[in-house]
């Protein structure tokens, strides 16, 4: 098991966080270290799997994708080819962004992207619905988003 992040490796992963494209000397300059410490620090925080990769975040709505949904999930069953087949078609689905396996009344939480509300309900009814596993689907649509980050608490 990797060890806890000290009080440098918290700062290394608070800037990269606000900024992934930080070049190795800024982000020394910014956590106090010289670059090679600060670069051998980070490479052991991904080693260690800390840091887990980099992304660029695209705006949704920007690329033609204004509808955001959050479904919950209850299936028949938890047979193993229920599960196997609704795990196939989150994986093979692109408009799928997460999926949780939840404790509580529903065995999922989908978030999920469309280009309009037709284009969700195409998915649900031919994606999802079709499975014989599924026994229903309770959607939400997200109407104004308040707060958005990819950011923990690091601190």
């Amino acid at each position: 098991m990797a060890r806890l992040p000290d009080r440098l490796d918290r700062r290394i992963l608070e800037e990269l966080q606000l900024d992934a494209r930080i070049t190795n000397q800024e982000l020394a300059k910014r956590v106090g270290l010289s670059p090679a410490p600060c670069w051998r620090r980070l490479k052991r925080l991904e080693a260690e799997g800390f840091v887990c990769g980099y992304a660029t975040l695209l705006s949704a709505p920007a690329i033609g994708l204004p509808i955001l949904a959050y479904a919950l999930v209850s299936l028949e069953n938890h047979h193993p080819q229920s599960v196997q087949q609704f795990d196939q078609m989150v994986s093979e689905r692109p408009e799928v962004l997460e999926c949780h396996s939840m404790s509580g009344q529903n065995d999922y939480l989908l978030r999920i992207v469309a280009a309009s509300m037709e284009a969700y309900e195409r998915f649900l009814s031919t994606h999802v619905l079709q499975l014989s596993g599924v026994r229903s689907v309770n959607t939400s649509f997200v109407l104004r988003t308040k707060k958005f980050t990819t950011r923990l608490p690091v601190g």
